[in-house]
């Protein structure tokens, strides 16, 4: 079977040991987390900047004490607080008033061709480290941008008054010294600290980077409460406000399957990122949602719901969400049926939005052609089970482009639709949707290497991703196995613990992060392309990228909490 090529994101930067901070949490929840504790103190304590040092410490010292977290955590935390304090006014400066400063030692310093002149690093744009990816961003939005040490350098760019505000990225211990010289200055100062403090390869988390540099007033998203618009969309799908809304009730038996299936449990995603698409390009964010966002939001889980119950007829699947697949428990017939009932629901559900015929014509043909291309990967996959043979991991991305990405492309260009978005903006929704879907595929699998009680491709033979990056590194005997493992012979049947042991003996979860680590960049990337007008929609996605990969998926900070403080509170239900 032949499949077209997808193209593969960026190379990830060269992956150089490194050592760790040890006074900086190194895990993405646990930076986080701390955010969170910082934010709520914040909403107790007011703070003007510019703060003296020793007042951001002694704020810093109750948030430690409060939430029983590290001591040796007491300057990461004042840094944090600065940023929050300053980053209101630092949002309202031009970009082409701001100074991007990175340190030199992010470079990979064997490797690095970059020549050195009077103001620091001349990068030559290799690849090979982070530092090219942000600095032309960040020029290309308008900063000024340095990589080199030294306050007296940026202080003397500041008295020329060319300089408004700063976005700095240095170890800890030069942050602390720096403090005087940009509070003296009294202008906005945000700071982002290496992970490492070693003076050589270091590196920084790169999404905060971006986010920090893409800072701006314009989008009127950076303060909506992403955690309340879940809650409320996920009320949406209790029992009793689904009858409600379908006009249905437990008496008919295809309404009462159908409206049990969307009330499972579920990520719900897809109809809360058709809410915040809409809701990213109104005028007015504190304007309530038309009722009918109800009746959008409830149709893109019709659609998601129903491709659920058929792939797991296609895949003899038993399990969902840790229950009985539809099939397994009603029969197949009547699975083929609730699924077909509930495509009819989502595109009535679409039909009866009080809008315009014109957009109510574009939700109706984004959704179709979202249908269409999810069949033909589904179809792509089912046609290799008549015919099986290894795949190369592009092609198994290209499945995974087709069946994952249309639902959360159909979400936002629903969502988008309503809103009255124009071409420009669904292109981009289209190009985001792809790279989202694959990354999110990726995690999947990751999930399904790690999670004993994970659905596993690799005991169903399925085409999955670690099989195809498994089999591309094999040698031998390895290569020999997973060949027949993808060739679904009878005689691996029943040996899925030990493909699975030398899938990871292969490193294939490395490989796997860094894919996916990469297809989340690329989902940030295509966003560049969004108007200045529509900076709301384009802050707003970027942030919807870090819930679905770091709060959801990942779980909670557990191992963080427990390191810290057995006796600390739980962290806040954000969503389920």
């Amino acid at each position: 079977m032949k499949l077209p090529m997808v193209n593969l994101p960026p190379p990830v930067p060269l992956q150089v040991e490194r050592t760790p901070q040890k006074n900086i949490p190194q895990s993405r929840e646990e930076r986080e987390a701390v955010k969170r504790y910082i934010h709520a103190h914040l909403s107790e304590h007011t703070l003007v900047p510019p703060v003296p040092l020793e007042e951001l410490r002694g704020h810093a010292v109750q948030i430690i004490e409060k939430h029983n977290l590290n001591p040796i955590y007491e300057d990461y935390v004042g840094v944090l607080l600065n940023n929050e304090v300053w980053s209101e006014q630092l949002a309202t400066v031009p970009y082409n008033k701001r100074l991007l400063l990175l340190p030199k030692c992010m470079r990979v310093e064997e490797k690095c061709p970059a020549p050195f002149d009077e103001f620091g690093l001349l990068c030559k744009e290799c690849g090979l480290c982070s530092i090219q990816d942000l600095q032309v961003e960040a020029e290309r939005l308008g900063y000024a941008c340095l990589v080199a040490e030294g306050s007296a350098l940026v202080m003397a760019m500041i008295q020329t008054g060319q300089i408004h505000a700063i976005v700095g990225v240095s170890c800890l211990s030069v942050l602390e010294k720096a403090f005087p010289y940009t509070e003296a200055a009294a202008i906005p100062c945000i700071a982002i600290p290496l992970l490492q403090d070693d003076c050589k390869d270091t590196n920084v988390d790169i999404e905060w980077v971006w986010d920090v540099i893409h800072l701006t007033s314009d989008d009127k998203t950076r303060r909506m409460d992403l955690d309340g618009l879940r809650k409320d969309v996920d009320k949406w799908f209790a029992k009793d406000a689904l009858h409600s809304l379908l006009g249905t009730s437990d008496e008919d038996p295809t309404t009462k399957l159908g409206v049990e299936w969307l009330a499972r449990a579920g990520k719900r995603w897809r109809p809360f990122l058709a809410v915040c698409s809409y809701k990213a390009l109104q005028a007015d964010l504190e304007a309530p949602l038309p009722a009918d966002m109800q009746k959008i939001a409830v149709a893109v889980e019709c659609f998601h719901k129903a491709s659920l119950i058929h792939d797991d007829i296609e895949d003899d699947d038993e399990l969902r969400y840790g229950e009985k697949t539809m099939h397994a428990e009603e029969g197949v017939a009547m699975a083929l049926n609730v699924g077909d009932y509930l495509l009819g629901e989502g595109y009535r559900l679409l039909a009866e939005c009080d809008c315009s015929p014109k957009t109510i014509a574009e939700m109706m043909k984004v959704a179709a052609q979202g249908h269409r291309t999810l069949c033909l990967g589904q179809g792509q996959e089912l046609a290799w089970a008549q015919n099986p043979q290894v795949l190369k991991s592009r092609q198994v991305l290209e499945i995974f482009r087709k069946k994952t990405a249309p639902a959360f492309e159909v979400a936002l260009k629903v969502g988008a639709a309503r809103a009255g978005a124009d071409e420009t903006v669904f292109e981009v929704l289209s190009k985001y949707s792809d790279a989202l879907g694959i990354a999110y595929q990726i995690h999947d699998d990751l999930d399904d290497l790690n999670d004993a009680e994970a659905p596993n491709d690799i005991a169903a033979l399925r085409p999955t991703l670690p099989l195809a990056i498994a089999y591309e590194r094999a040698w031998t005997d390895e290569k020999e196995l997973l060949g027949k493992a993808w060739q679904r012979a009878d005689e691996v049947k029943g040996q899925s613990e030990k493909i699975k042991e030398v899938v990871l003996s292969l490193k294939v979860e490395e490989r796997l992060e860094q894919l996916r680590e990469a297809y989340k960049e690329e989902a940030i990337r295509s966003l560049v392309d969004l108007e200045l007008d529509h900076s709301s929609l384009k802050g707003l996605l970027r942030r919807v990228i870090g819930k679905i990969f770091t709060l959801e998926i990942k779980g909670w900070c557990s191992e963080f909490e427990t390191r810290n403080a057995a006796s600390s509170p739980p962290l806040p239900e954000i969503a389920r």
